[in-house]
């Protein structure tokens, strides 16, 4: 019975995914043990270390075996590790072959090279993802490269901007996040085989041959020392996972308060049921940035696991280790479950460009005053031209009236303007957004493209 979100049939698919989980699931990580213990024994055949066709034997029984799970599971609670047991039943499939299986290894060397072979997995899968989010956040960006809108600064009107501006700003972090992707790879992606105290004594002198023989059957990268207890670059990876869902919790803190009833300005998807209430039909709960600002929470907590398990004891850590058993697949499946909810949420957006419009208008054009301050300041002066505009937003808001009908009654204002149709001109937050248009332009251009 599930026990847990990751695997209960009501909650799994709200906060996960059935790619990611499959990436980790415990058949999947039987399947890289015994995939790396094959790489093995194929780069020690090859380099003569053992016989050719023990090699080729251990290669066919880790393809073809069939894995007595309760045996692996109540052995592994006996040992510790599930290795041992795992060796012992592909020593036995391997017949007079077995006594070469594991030839010089230890247990971590299995299990890191095979977390290291669902990492690529993983990040492959979060990178396709996170282009997909990027492609679906340029659309929105150029659509609504010109749809003006109020922007806020500590939950108040600051100055006009437009959607297109703010798509584009997340954009820009989706965009930074592949590229720091593709930079840890090199560093994540390194496989494992060091013996018992990460010294190779076992197969020395020929320790380092076989060591890059072995990474390269499987496709990974060489260490240039024993990481066993070196452990930055498997927190680096969860740390990356930490900045993705933070920066796709930006984006669902955004559109909730955009959905407000209050704003109204973006509403997520519109499917039958979806954030419906119990008891308040009128409700139209925001389901997708809830969820992805859940599991960023979570994730957040497991970056903290991460960096507290870097602190091992001398040449094999007596805890610390385990803690990555717990915390590496929850992170992936929670991340993969929040950029699938973003992909949705984003994909579908509904944009109301009259509402937001209509929001702009809200302060009776108190919103562009700056803009206003900044026309008169070269003929006023600009703490001149400040006084005069904070005055008249004073007497607007206490007359309920809009900001440019009290600046037209401003002699000063008006001659340093050029008249009251440039009055006019100045209140429309559309003629003070800066270079939001342009910004956009220019994050469009110089998108890596992949």
């Amino acid at each position: 019975m599930a026990s847990t979100v990751f695997d209960s049939l009501l909650f799994r698919d709200m906060f996960g995914t059935s790619g990611m989980r499959e990436i980790f699931c415990d058949t999947a990580l039987i399947g890289r043990y015994l995939e790396v213990e094959a790489a093995l024994a194929r780069a020690e055949a090859k380099l003569g270390v053992i016989p050719q066709e023990a090699g080729a034997r251990i290669d066919l029984a880790a393809r073809e075996i069939t894995i007595d799970h309760e045996r692996l599971r109540h052995e592994t609670e006996i040992v510790g590790y599930p290795i041992l047991p795992l060796v012992r039943q592909l020593a036995e499939a391997a017949g007079d072959s077995g006594g070469y299986v594991h030839w010089g290894a230890t247990t971590q060397d299995i299990m890191d090279s095979a977390v290291v072979l669902q990492l690529r997995a993983a990040l492959d899968m979060v990178d396709q993802d996170l282009g997909e989010l990027a492609t679906i956040l340029a659309a929105l960006a150029e659509k609504h490269r010109d749809t003006v809108m109020a922007g806020r600064t500590h939950l108040q009107h600051a100055l006009p901007v437009t959607f297109g501006y703010k798509a584009a700003i997340w954009l820009s972090m989706i965009d930074r996040h592949r590229e720091r992707l593709a930079q840890l790879r090199p560093r994540v992606l390194v496989g494992a085989f060091a013996g018992a105290a990460g010294t190779l004594a076992s197969v020395a002198p020929r320790g380092l041959e076989i060591q890059a023989a072995f990474c390269q059957e499987m496709g990974l990268g060489q260490p240039v020392i024993a990481w066993h207890v070196a452990r930055d670059s498997l927190a680096e990876a969860v740390a990356f996972l930490g900045l993705v869902t933070g920066s796709l919790a930006k984006i669902a803190t955004d559109v909730m308060l955009m959905m407000t009833n209050e704003i109204n300005e973006v509403q997520e998807p519109f499917v039958p049921g979806r954030g419906a209430s119990s008891t308040m039909p009128q409700k139209r709960n925001p389901i997708s940035s809830e969820l992805i600002l859940a599991a960023a929470k979570l994730v957040r907590q497991h970056v903290a696991a991460m960096l507290d398990a870097m602190v091992q004891d001398f040449e094999r850590a007596t805890g610390p280790w385990h803690v990555e058993w717990a915390v590496l697949p929850e992170a992936f499946i929670l991340t993969a479950g929040a950029l699938g909810n973003a992909r949705f949420m984003l994909s579908g957006l509904v944009v109301d460009a009259r509402r937001m419009r209509t929001n702009l208008d809200l302060t009776h054009g108190l919103i562009v005053a700056e803009a206003v301050m900044m026309a008169a300041a070269p003929r006023l002066g600009r703490q001149r031209a400040h006084d005069l505009v904070y005055e008249a937003c004073r007497t607007a808001l206490e007359s309920d009236r809009d900001l440019a009908a009290v600046l037209a009654e401003l002699p000063e204002i008006v001659e340093a303007l050029g008249g009251r149709e440039q009055v006019t001109v100045h209140c429309d937050p559309a003629s003070y957004t800066g270079h939001s248009a342009e910004m956009v332009d220019l994050l469009l251009q110089r998108r890596p493209r992949r």
